[in-house]
């Protein structure tokens, strides 16, 4: 018997970008400047199909989450505005994040940016709101009745692995009308829609020579592995310590070459990881870039890492006067004589973003942003 070879018709192998799921995972890889998705929308309606669909934003926000671009900041003091830091293609049009205010908003605080949200203090709702600026979506939470009276501060940030939950944490100096005794924390989980327990740890006494009772001081929390970093001021300069998994409080000292009328210093993440801060003293130029270590027997101290002379990088004339750090770009802000900084502390490339006599404070918004798609 003779037998026959059958012969099957195969069809051509599928060009990898033919498959919309490879291609989904290959988008996901451009970069998070602004104008990367609009550009990559214009190759063709396929590629313009993909990039519109919310889910695939949803992953191309929380895959960029860790190294988003500097988008701009808002303004504290001047209604909230956005005032965009990037150049073209990727400058954010200043009214593209505006939040609709009502009067209720007449004498709301921002207390911070984190992970493309933006925490609001509502003083006449008693209410806390976290704003996503790109999509606009809004959350009212009510804050726990016993930090009222305070001055509160507080940070938003989203869940490890999740573009849609977050957490908001509250924190407060509290005592009697002569000084604070003690701060307190508490901590909102949008999954569970509720506060949680209350947790405190006593303030220390400092003989500063300020009169001003010790405060959570109205800067950015800065979030260094799995804690949340505020400054302390008045009374007690110091930085108080809220540590995301343990769920507890602790107040860190600094040096005492700190405490001065005038000098200035802002939390930040140090070189290379961990804790640190950067101090401006009024006496000169200089900025001081210092670190926190933990030796083998766990003992924590203080060591000065880097030195900047200012009036030799930016020679714009003295004073330096801080106005806002973005964690996850290492940038600082300076208001100075001639106009508003941005500093980017690693490789020391400065930009003047504006001139300005008033000085405010600035809320740094790093997010991804689709430009429209």
């Amino acid at each position: 018997m003779s037998s026959r070879r059958r012969h099957h018709a195969r069809s051509p192998a599928t060009a990898p970008l033919d498959d919309d799921n490879l291609l989904f995972e290959i988008l996901l890889c451009l970069p998070p400047q602004p104008s990367s998705l609009p550009r990559a929308s214009l190759v063709c309606k396929r590629w313009c199909y993909l990039i519109s669909d919310p889910r695939f934003f949803r992953r191309f926000r929380l895959r960029h989450r860790h190294n988003p671009p500097l988008l701009g900041f808002f303004d504290r003091y001047e209604g909230r505005p956005f005032l965009p830091t990037l150049d073209a293609p990727n400058r954010v049009p200043p009214g593209r994040f505006s939040l609709l205010c009502d009067k209720d908003h007449d004498d709301s605080t921002t207390l911070g940016c984190r992970h493309g949200l933006v925490l609001v203090y509502l003083p006449r709702r008693f209410q806390v709101l976290v704003w996503d600026a790109v999509t606009g979506d809004q959350h009212h939470i009510a804050v726990p009745r016993e930090f009222e009276k305070n001055l509160i501060n507080g940070a938003v940030l989203r869940a490890d692995g999740d573009a849609q939950q977050f957490k908001v944490v509250l924190a407060v100096a509290d005592g009697d009308d002569v000084r604070h005794t003690r701060a307190l924390a508490c901590v909102y989980s949008s999954k569970t829609g509720l506060w949680g327990n209350l947790i405190s740890t006593p303030l220390p006494y400092q003989q500063s020579g300020c009169n001003l009772r010790t405060m959570v001081y109205s800067r950015d929390a800065v979030l260094v592995g799995n804690s949340l970093y505020w400054k302390l001021a008045g009374n007690l300069i110091g930085i108080l310590e809220f540590d995301l998994e343990r769920q507890s409080l602790a107040v860190i000292q600094v040096p005492v070459d700190m405490l001065g009328e005038g000098n200035s210093f802002t939390v930040m993440r140090a070189e290379g990881g961990g804790l640190g801060f950067l101090f401006v003293p009024y006496s000169d130029g200089n900025a001081q870039l210092w670190n926190r270590k933990i030796d083998c027997d766990g003992v924590a101290s203080w060591g000065l890492a880097r030195t900047i002379e200012l009036e030799k990088l930016l020679s714009v004339g003295w004073p330096y006067v801080m106005l806002g750090f973005a964690e996850q770009n290492n940038v600082v802000f300076f208001w100075t004589v001639n106009g508003v900084l941005m500093v980017e502390l690693e490789s020391l490339k400065f930009k003047k973003l504006f001139e300005t006599m008033t000085l405010s404070y600035y809320h740094p918004f790093e997010s991804v942003y689709g430009g429209g798609c």
